[in-house]
């Protein structure tokens, strides 16, 4: 039974491919594509609040990415089986679609977590930045196949589920009248942005900014909220494991925000739990709430008439979500903010600075290392970025390379070219 939810401009592809009679659809594709490389795989060994390897329980980016993908999973479940909704076994909002949209959502985070992201654009910040988001569409668009270096060729509507952020670099300097700190896309994306919306203009009501980043396909709000369901709450208890998120110190934080903790409240329910030693149950039954706590609106904008992706919008119980914004403020102040895990973002920012500076020198400068060009990266990286057009062009493939680093990887090469008594050549792969 053919998915009338979906057309033709919708599968349609980046560049034309030839139709080899696959079983999948053009979804599974696109999921299989993304979960069968490195850059995938890396996100065993990048940090999603705690350093990875450190512990074997904590979360990495690959076991976020895996629990955003289920919740995201259930999400189309729930969405179609309600009875009150415009869905129906004939139409309905792909799973795989949003598998592969969660799947791919941390791809182009750099090692350290937000503090390497916060590193990397600060490094970037007169060549056009970095972020995140810009990054797993980089990744996606031009470099997930190392080899060829022509990234997965997506469908429209997987590249478009991706697109958390609609903002052009320069579009944010210029009406800030700085560097943005976040939430952009690189200059030289905006074909990949125009592309996914079809060739239409962005309506005079959605300028850059916050306003046309809430401008989201139902896939990539559904890829949003799963993300934030997974954060606010799985993050929750990796922190009570760790030993950062007592009951004692969610007292002081409500006491010195003056929010209230009375009995039945969610922070009180919360401390119940640490309390009888249940976090994992009061997590996994907030999960299903917050994904039961969404459905479907119909809208209407500029887009509306060409795809039922942008026909539809997430809505999300009011409740439930001030709940999950309480939680991720908790996380944040008590956890995020913490001496110990700023203590390692300084760490982690000391080696992305120590090699951006290296290999910048290197590669961006050449002769300035005592007059000699040691080839400090493999042959295929170096070689790329030699023949790169200029400058900035070579800074964003420092900038990929570092980028694409686990936190292992990153640590070890900074051990290996600044400790005079680290490293073997057993050491040199990553």
């Amino acid at each position: 039974m053919r998915n009338q939810f979906y057309q033709t401009w919708d599968t349609e592809r980046l560049k034309p491919e030839k139709d080899n009679g696959d079983y999948r659809s053009a979804f599974q594709i696109d999921r299989d594509r993304v979960m069968h490389t490195p850059t995938f795989r890396r996100l065993q060994n990048k940090t999603q609040v705690f350093w990875s390897g450190e512990y074997d329980f904590y979360r990495t980016r690959l076991t976020h990415s895996l629990e955003v993908a289920q919740i995201g999973r259930a999400i189309c479940h729930w969405l179609q089986a309600r009875a009150d909704g415009p869905l129906r076994p004939d139409f309905f909002i792909d799973p795989d679609l949003v598998e592969a949209a969660c799947l791919s959502h941390d791809l182009g985070h750099p090692p350290f977590g937000h503090a390497g992201e916060r590193t990397l654009n600060y490094l970037m910040r007169d060549r056009g930045g970095f972020e995140g988001n810009a990054q797993t569409l980089r990744i996606l668009t031009e470099r997930i196949f190392s080899a060829k270096r022509t990234g997965m060729n997506p469908s429209r509507a997987f590249l478009d589920s991706i697109l958390k952020y609609k903002s052009l670099w320069s579009e944010l300097r210029h009406l800030q009248g700085n560097a943005p700190e976040h939430h952009f896309l690189y200059d030289d994306q905006e074909p990949f942005l125009d592309w996914a919306m079809g060739g239409h203009d962005f309506p005079l009501e959605l300028p850059p900014g916050k306003a046309r980043d809430s401008f989201k396909s139902i896939e990539c709000q559904i890829m949003d909220w799963a993300d934030d369901t997974a954060y606010s709450l799985n993050d929750l208890s990796d922190s009570v494991r760790a030993g950062f998120l007592t009951t004692d110190r969610i007292h002081q934080w409500c006491e010195r925000r003056q929010i209230s903790y009375e009995s039945g409240s969610s922070i009180d329910q919360l401390m119940h739990a640490i309390r009888q030693r249940k976090v994992d149950p009061f997590v996994g039954k907030r999960i299903g709430r917050y994904i039961q706590s969404t459905h479907l609106r119909e809208r209407v904008n500029f887009l509306s008439h060409q795809s039922m992706r942008y026909r539809y919008e997430l809505v999300i119980d009011e409740e439930v979500k001030q709940e999950s914004a309480l939680f991720k403020k908790l996380a944040f102040e008590v956890v995020f903010l913490s001496p110990q895990l700023k203590q390692l973002e300084h760490k982690g920012n000391f080696m992305l600075q120590g090699l951006w500076d290296l290999l910048e020198k290197r590669y961006i400068s050449p002769g300035h290392i005592d007059g000699q060009n040691f080839q400090i990266l493999g042959p295929e990286t170096a070689d790329e970025i030699d023949h790169a057009v200029d400058d900035r062009s070579k800074a964003r493939l420092i900038c990929d390379y570092l980028a694409g680093m686990t936190d292992g990887f990153a640590a070890r090469t900074y051990q290996r070219l600044f400790f005079p008594n680290y490293g073997s050549i057993h050491d040199l792969i990553g």
